[in-house]
């Protein structure tokens, strides 16, 4: 499949000394052409640049224009200026310049959650658990978990100073870090007892579906004996590169439909899976919670509607969008919807999600937030054989914050999973295992 990454040439306006040009100065309000809001745009640009309190910078302003124009399509149509596209493409490779930590927020704090192998912060002896308390000599204490990424981000050789406090700790201690190339793995497996094997995938990035091979093989390799099934976990996975998620739903189907996308309710593409694949014939639970968006919710459901595998968990997200990314001169990047996901079936994904066949909760923090709570959102398309279900909502930026809280409670998901699962505080994951034990009898 062709992948969802494209150019696009864009004419450039030049703004110069607050004058207009002819073209535009003639604008009214009744002509069709979009260069009357240009023009529009261009009047408020040289009104606030000569008349605003203080003086303004006529890029960032520009900047804010586009970034507000392209927010008004839905939730996911993005634009970046030059530094967040930068960041964003490293998001999709899976390597940036950082510390290397995961991070997550309990009340309005973040602690690490694992520090990665090899990485500067665990070099420095940094441990799960620990409290950031400062970096750089600023509080953390109520921000935003992506302006806290940010700041511990940044070009390789680069320095950076983490104040950290464990349980033990009377006082932070502070750690001086030299950031470093990070590579994120995205896929990680292990061998569980009763021969069952376990893949969590965290996200769809380069080198995804290579990295799930290697797994599942270092799965078969830990014993002679042959597999008696495989939990493939998608939960708290937020999506990503759509041709890695149809690749490991082609090594996982023997055949048949992936999804289809459409656009303006006409078919664009369908993707099949090819015969063979490194593992079509086992028994395979698939387990999914309502932080699992897009990609994941698209291979989860192509299992389903193939009966190859059953679903356990929560209702998923219900981001059943395509966002192509579009290149923009001078670095600049559009990610732009474009597209509707549709399951093998032809079950629209968008605001509605993936309904698991067997319901299991996971134990830790709970959210009600979906897709179908974000305000400006598409809005679910139905099919035949597939009616749609009482309206969605849409809520403001204020209630989606309230709804997205969670309780203290540590998240369970990939953490410390037990050989026997059914021992373990993962619930959903214990519903899984006892599945295919039961199968395997």
């Amino acid at each position: 499949m062709k992948r969802l990454v494209s150019s696009l040439a864009l004419a450039a306006f030049a703004f110069a000394g607050g004058a207009l040009s002819a073209q535009f100065a003639r604008a009214d309000a009744g002509d069709p052409s979009p260069f009357a809001m240009v023009a529009q745009l261009a009047r408020v640009l040289v009104l606030v640049e000569n008349g605003y309190v203080d003086p303004v910078d006529r890029e960032r302003l520009v900047q804010g224009a586009i970034k507000g124009m392209v927010a008004e399509l839905d939730p996911h149509s993005t634009y970046f200026p030059p530094p967040d596209n930068a960041l964003f493409r490293d998001e999709t490779e899976g390597k940036f310049g950082g510390v290397g930590l995961e991070v997550e927020l309990r009340d309005g704090q973040p602690f690490v959650v694992v520090p990665i192998e090899g990485s500067p912060a665990a070099k420095a002896g940094i441990k799960p658990g620990d409290r950031i308390v400062a970096i750089d000599g600023e509080s953390t204490r109520g921000q935003p978990l992506d302006k806290l990424i940010k700041k511990m981000r940044g070009d390789p050789g680069s320095r950076v100073e983490i104040s950290v406090q464990s349980e033990s700790d009377d006082a932070p201690r502070r750690v001086s870090l030299v950031r470093d190339a990070i590579r994120v793995k995205s896929v990680v497996g292990k061998r569980l007892s009763h021969d069952i094997g376990y893949v969590r995938v965290k996200q769809f990035q380069r080198e995804t579906h290579t990295q799930f091979l290697e797994a599942l093989g270092q799965l078969r390799g830990a014993s002679p004996r042959p597999l008696a099934g495989l939990v493939l976990d998608l939960r708290n996975n937020p999506g990503g590169l759509v041709d890695e998620a149809s690749a490991i739903a082609d090594e996982l189907l023997d055949g048949g439909l992936v999804f289809t996308t459409r656009q303006r309710g006409q078919i664009i593409d369908e993707v099949r899976a090819r015969g063979g694949g490194a593992y079509v014939e086992g028994p395979l639970v698939v387990l999914v919670n309502e932080y699992s968006a897009s990609a994941s919710e698209l291979l989860a459901g192509a299992l389903q509607d193939n009966k190859r595998a059953r679903v356990v968990g929560a209702t998923t997200f219900g981001k059943g969008s395509v966002q192509t990314i579009l290149d923009l001169p001078g670095g600049a990047g559009l990610k732009l919807t474009t597209m509707r996901y549709y399951t093998p079936s032809g079950r629209g994904i968008q605001a509605l999600g993936i309904v698991p066949d067997v319901a299991a909760a996971q134990g830790g923090p709970r959210v009600t937030l979906r897709e179908r709570d974000l305000d400006n959102h598409l809005p679910a398309e139905s099919s035949p054989g597939h009616p749609l279900p009482e309206g969605p909502r849409g809520a403001s930026a204020v209630e989606a914050e309230r709804m997205a809280r969670a309780p203290e409670e540590p998240d369970p998901v990939g953490r410390d999973v037990p050989d026997d699962p059914e021992r373990g505080a993962d619930r959903a994951l214990a519903s899984a295992y006892r599945l295919l034990r039961q199968g395997a009898r």
